[in-house]
């Protein structure tokens, strides 16, 4: 059939004005769910990451002022990330454990100058490790899956007593989000969050995330035992399901926008509230594109981010979080 047999059916009226494609717009990202990435250093760590540009690893009196910013723009939460000096750092992860260590003591300075804001941590030791991998090795250099879930499980108590909204463990491990909701339960923290990264893919999109946290050049291998294969999607269900069972309140699916049609199924089939994350990749390739004048970064940046809510993301986990919430209070 062609336009001629339905002389009166113009679908394009509805594209015709601005005010009429605002009213009828299927998909709409706010800054209430969005979630901004920060990374937090003291001393030497401090300063610019050269593979993301525009971002910079902040020190605490600089993260709480970042904080009040995104607060006052809506962001819903940030998700905070250390820089570990090489000093404290080991096989073992000890640092993980430390409860007077560097995101302990963030997470008390963000919600004291900011109470109402979110407060997101990764669980896993890839920053604290000598080796940069989520576990620990034994002696074959393959990570103990079970002795790694009870450093994990000691890790995300330190950070919920230290006022964690939301512990998300990333390390795919597993096991691991059983493991950490019976000890939050035990310890009387029923509503710390758990934000499991369900379906977490061996990427090459992670590369500037590690050179931000210094664990690029320490990595020993790769993280393809325990990080998920991208040729698989059946296999992401089946992690979903499993973290689910074991008492996750949302789950994750890592990358975002290359894993689209992974996003779909697990909205489609779980019903969860689902999270994604646009990583340092994806962020490192869009700025770049952005900054040599091939995208426009408004128009980019904010379709980006709407592929990844129609697909089915709940909330997202973005760099460009702060920017796209200026944009959008701008717009109202």
């Amino acid at each position: 059939m062609t336009s001629a047999h339905y002389p009166n059916l113009r679908p394009r009226r509805l594209r015709a004005h601005a005010f009429v494609r605002a009213l009828v717009r299927e998909t709409r990202i706010a800054p209430a769910q969005l979630i901004q990435p920060l990374f937090v250093a003291e001393g030497a760590q401090k300063g610019a990451v050269a593979s993301m540009p525009g971002i910079v690893r902040l020190d605490l009196a600089e993260l709480v002022a970042e904080c009040r910013a995104l607060q006052g723009l809506g962001i819903a939460a940030v998700a905070l990330f250390p820089v570990i000096p090489p000093a404290l750092k080991n096989d073992q992860g000890s640092e993980a454990l430390n409860a007077e260590g560097l995101v302990p003591r963030a997470i008390k300075a963000v919600k004291s100058a900011c109470p109402e804001l979110g407060v997101v941590v990764d669980i896993a030791l890839d920053p604290y490790t000598s080796h940069g991998h989520d576990g620990v090795l034994d002696a074959a250099g393959y990570v103990d899956n079970d002795a790694t879930v009870e450093l994990l499980r000691k890790q995300a108590l330190v950070l919920a007593r230290a006022g964690a909204d939301v512990v998300a463990p990333s390390d795919m491990m597993d096991g691991r989000v059983g493991a950490i909701r019976s000890v939050l339960e035990r310890d009387g923290q029923k509503n710390t969050v758990i934000l499991s990264y369900a379906a977490k893919y061996a990427s090459a999109f992670y590369g500037p995330f590690r050179d931000a946290v210094g664990s690029a050049k320490a990595l020993r291998g790769d993280k393809r035992t325990y990080q998920m294969d991208p040729g698989n999607t059946d296999e992401a269900l089946r992690e979903v399901a499993l973290d689910l069972a074991e008492g996750a309140d949302i789950v994750m699916v890592k990358p975002g926008l290359p894993y689209l049609d992974v996003i779909r199924r697990v909205k489609e089939r779980f019903g969860v509230p689902v999270a994604a994350y646009q990583v340092s990749g994806e962020y490192a390739m869009l700025r770049a594109a952005i900054d040599n004048g091939w995208l426009d970064e408004r128009k980019a940046i904010l379709e980006s981010l709407t592929c990844l809510r129609r697909a089915g993301a709940d909330m997202i986990l973005t760099y460009f979080a702060r920017q796209a919430a200026q944009w959008l209070a701008d717009a109202d």
